[in-house]
């Protein structure tokens, strides 16, 4: 008799379907769509949960889940990357985007939530069975098992190069930040380990949605009775939700009478609109107005005095943001489609103008956790001549005695301060405005005379404002 024929018969195992999970689904989808459209999450994903609700698949526990899966493995990818690349046998590049994008999502399970260990790989094998297929799924498992051999310190340790040997590589590993943000974002800050170390550790957080309430329309106080709701901690229009608030839920966001609107940009708002005048306070401009959140603040304020604003916005749909963020303005207003580097208004309009320009975004990486991974530094050098056209325009757009607020929603010098400097070069009727004393009771507003706000400080995010008066 064969050796073969002497072996016990043994019944192949059954094939057992893979079982669809939702959720984990979902976040994959959400996550494909970032990396192969270059999409936001922040514009894919609600869609995505709403479809989902609809479809009866989705509880509130349901996409609070899926929401932490594709932020937070967004928001650690750099970290998730290093530690994958340790534990498998080519380099990262060469593994195709979806099984990375399986195996990112189960290292956020096994290293950044509380889910146990089993269910983990569990979970994230099944996913890779029902959107990769079987056998890319065995990889997906014998990749995660060596992930969950450590907890997140203890790769930290594998895999970050010590501080005293390279300390912006240690801290962009750590802290999921490509070198190049890291060493900016120091350079910003103006040194010292504690202080990048909070604010490369704050872009990694969750932040709570910010309310504002329009004046004339709405107040804090009626946003402060909605559930979870809490007083902002700077401006008097902000309203926080906690708990995963969702602003969808409340009557005056609906109804128009209140927005999303982050803390700080309100701030840069208030900044300009109580800058001091020389003259009349009659005509207001937003050169940049999309998508129109300090448009509509602005517009409110200045209804408020008797004065109009002026919204502008070169990208037409951007446009229609704003004028649906301006519908029922208690005051007159007016938004065009124009590009602001070559305006159709005549100079020495406006009293106050607001140029909230282009950027890379960087003060943003809360919100928008991809942005940092799609970054380059060559990007500053394509913003630099639209940045210091529009600030000239701006000048260009003002009075004398008139003033004007630079704002960006990133704080690399390159877009903030040597933007400005050069418009003091170039402009001898320009002088700078200090514009600290015009936000009273904020800390920390820098040496000045500009503002520079930070998320681990005003937890805002990182905006920056320059007000300049013109002179002659």
């Amino acid at each position: 008799m064969s050796e073969q024929s002497r072996r016990p018969h043994r019944p192949a195992k059954p094939y057992r379907r893979p079982q669809k999970d939702p959720v984990r689904v979902l976040a994959f989808d959400a996550l494909r769509a970032v990396d192969e459209r270059d999409a936001y999450a922040n514009l894919v994903l609600p869609p995505l949960l709403r479809k989902a609700r609809e479809n009866g698949d989705f509880d509130a526990r349901d996409a609070a889940l899926a929401t932490e899966l594709v932020y937070g493995t967004l928001r650690r990818q750099g970290t998730y990357d290093a530690i994958i690349a340790s534990c498998v046998d080519r380099p990262l590049r060469e593994v195709d985007p979806p099984v990375l994008d399986v195996l990112s999502l189960g290292a956020h399970q096994l290293l950044g939530t509380r889910i146990p260990t089993h269910a983990a790989v569990s979970a994230s094998v099944e996913l890779a069975r029902v959107v990769l297929g079987d056998g890319r799924a065995k990889f997906v498992n014998a990749v995660l098992r060596k992930i969950a051999q450590h907890d997140l310190d203890g790769w930290l340790e594998r895999v970050a190069p010590p501080y005293d040997e390279d300390p912006e590589d240690h801290l962009a590993v750590v802290h999921s930040h490509p070198r190049w943000v890291v060493s900016a974002l120091w350079d910003s800050l103006g040194g010292g380990r504690a202080g990048i170390e909070e604010l490369l550790a704050a872009d990694n957080e969750r932040p709570e949605v910010t309310l504002v309430a329009r004046p004339g329309r709405s107040t804090a106080e009626e946003l402060l009775t909605e559930e979870a709701a809490v007083a902002g901690d700077w401006s008097p229009y902000a309203v926080r939700l906690t708990e995963g608030g969702e602003p969808g839920a409340v009557k005056a966001v609906r109804e128009g009478r209140a927005g999303v609107q982050d803390e700080g940009s309100q701030l840069v708002a208030l900044a300009l609109a109580n800058a001091p005048l020389d003259g009349p306070d009659e005509k207001w401009l937003d050169g940049c107005a999309g998508p129109g959140g300090k448009a509509a603040l602005l517009a409110a304020l200045a209804a408020e005095r008797g004065a109009t604003l002026l919204a502008s916005e070169k990208q037409p749909h951007r446009a229609g943001l704003v004028a649906k963020a301006l519908a029922g303005n208690p005051g007159p207003y007016q938004v065009i489609t124009a590009d602001g580097t070559r305006p159709p208004w005549r100079r020495g309009t406006f009293d106050r103008v607001l140029m909230d320009v282009p950027c890379t975004g960087l003060g943003a990486l809360r919100r928008r956790p991809e942005a940092r991974w799609r970054r380059r530094p060559e990007d500053l050098e394509n913003f630099a001549p639209v940045q210091r056209g529009l600030l000239r325009t701006a000048l260009d757009s003002v009075r004398v005695g008139g003033v004007v607020g630079y704002a960006t929603c990133s704080p690399h010098l390159a877009e903030t301060r040597a933007v400005v400097a050069d418009l003091l070069k170039e402009h001898p009727e320009a002088e700078l405005i200090d514009a600290r004393p015009l936000l009273p009771g904020v800390p920390d507003l820098g040496e000045g005379p500009d503002i520079q706000l930070w998320p681990h400080i005003h937890g805002t995010d990182a905006m920056y404002l320059a007000l300049i008066r013109r002179t002659a």
